[in-house]
């Protein structure tokens, strides 16, 4: 005759494989992070298509004099990539020159005259670091204070700032694109 299991040690065991090991608060990567990560990598590949297929000679245009240029837009966004992440205490690559407390660092930065090649490795670079220090950001930081710009705010409430900023130029780049003539190659 088989041995009855008690029922205390078939709760046990169905409580182990039932309750997921829960990790410290502090170590958890925020589900909010998670979709705001995917919504990124959607806008990478938005921008980076965009770039590529932007005649070079039309980098420099721009709608009226003392607006960006359509790759001083681009180089805005990769020097934001890098900057916005500075308001969480991470330290800007130092290739790029940026400094978080020179806001002059971030305008030389986009008015650099670049190839389109050029262009799109620093877009490339600029979101790859971006999703890097996005995949650190836990739970707990989101609700920590940050200041950027003056700004006051919580880490979720930057976040979302940051993600407000790359959909905001990836339309005025796409509205640049379809002046000149560019059909943005995901809408084909």
């Amino acid at each position: 005759m088989p041995r009855r299991v008690p029922r205390t040690l078939l709760l046990v065991a169905a409580l182990m494989f039932a309750v997921p090991v829960a990790q410290p608060v502090a170590a958890q990567q925020a589900p909010l992070m998670t979709d705001l990560m995917q919504d990124l990598a959607g806008v990478e590949k938005k921008f980076v298509e965009l770039a590529k297929a932007t005649p070079e000679e039309k980098l420099a245009w721009r709608p009226a004099a003392g607006v960006r240029s359509m790759g001083e837009v681009l180089l805005h966004v990769a020097s934001d990539n890098y900057f916005i992440p500075s308001a969480f205490g991470h330290a800007i690559p130092s290739a790029t020159g940026i400094k978080s407390d020179d806001y002059k660092t971030l305008m030389a930065y986009e008015k650099r005259t670049l190839s389109k090649a050029q262009v799109v490795a620093e877009l490339e670079q600029s979101f790859a670091y971006m999703k890097n220090i996005m995949g650190k950001t836990t739970a707990a930081s989101l609700s920590q204070p940050v200041s950027l710009f003056g700004m006051k705010s919580t880490g979720q409430g930057m976040w979302i700032l940051a993600m407000t900023h790359v959909h905001e130029h990836l339309g005025q780049s796409i509205a640049y694109a379809r002046m000149n003539g560019i059909v943005p190659p995901w809408s084909k």
